[in-house]
Formats: structure tokens, C-alpha cells, sequence
């Protein structure tokens, strides 16, 4: 299923539907969604685009080997968790910090970075499926 208008229309949908992933990451804290469902559109769009395009495409726009960045990921849910036995909570205890950038307070909080931390996993570990089938399919 390589058409020509495949090929050419991927690039921008795989666009789109990694940035609405990010939306649903980031919106997860306060309504349903989080780093799981949005680590499951990422790997989509990326999976959509090795089927356009080819694995090797899709290997240079992560950067990065899949299992690296579901390691990242792993480490950062898991250094969040521990970040709460430092001011003598319980492991995974939620804690927020509010600096003020730009004028305005952003909240920093370990359930975020946990949830980004869900969204690599999520991410690295489908990616490297899709496309280890997609190689194999390929051969």
C-alpha cells in the first residue's frame, strides 16, 4: 500500500498525530487521557509512517534506538517515584513544584514526569515492534 498519495499525505498526518499525542500527554492530569494513550497515538503515527515509507525513514526521524527511548522512559517513571522519598513520603507520592517563567507560574509536578515517563515506554516499545514486523515483512 505504497500509492503515491500515501507517501505524500503520511508525513503530515504522522506530523499531526504526533503533536495530538503530546496534547493528550499533557491534558491527561486533569481529565481521562495521559501518557499511555498518547505514547499509543505516537507509536501509531510512526507505525503508519514505516508502512508509507519504509523502516529506515522512520529509524532517522526517532533519532534514537526504540528500546533507548522506552529505557529513558522507564528511568524517569521510575526516578519520579523516587523523588518523593527524599522529603520522607511514601514511593510515588504526587509533589508540585510552581516556578514562575514568563511572567506566570507552571506547575511541576513527579505525576507529569511520570506520565512522560509512561509516554517513552509506551512509545519505544510499540515503535520497536512495528518496525521489527515491518522489517520482517519486508525481507
Amino acid at each position: 500500500m505504497r500509492t503515491v498519495i500515501f507517501r505524500f499525505t503520511i508525513p503530515y498526518l504522522t506530523t499531526l498525530m504526533v503533536l495530538f499525542s503530546i496534547f493528550v500527554l499533557l491534558r491527561g492530569h486533569n481529565e481521562p487521557g495521559g501518557g499511555f494513550i498518547g505514547g499509543l497515538i505516537a507509536a501509531s503515527a510512526f507505525a503508519i509512517y514505516g508502512i508509507a515509507c519504509g523502516v529506515a525513514p522512520v529509524r532517522r526521524a526517532l533519532y534514537f534506538h526504540p528500546m533507548a527511548i522506552a529505557a529513558s522512559g522507564l528511568m524517569m517513571a521510575v526516578l519520579s517515584g523516587v523523588a518523593s522519598l527524599f522529603v520522607d513520603a511514601k514511593f510515588l507520592t504526587g509533589l508540585w513544584a510552581f516556578p514562575a517563567i514568563l511572567g506566570g507560574d507552571v506547575a511541576l509536578s513527579t505525576p507529569l514526569f511520570f506520565d512522560i515517563g509512561v509516554y517513552l515506554v509506551v512509545v519505544g516499545a510499540i515503535s520497536s515492534i512495528a518496525l521489527a514486523l515491518e522489517e520482517r515483512e519486508s525481507d
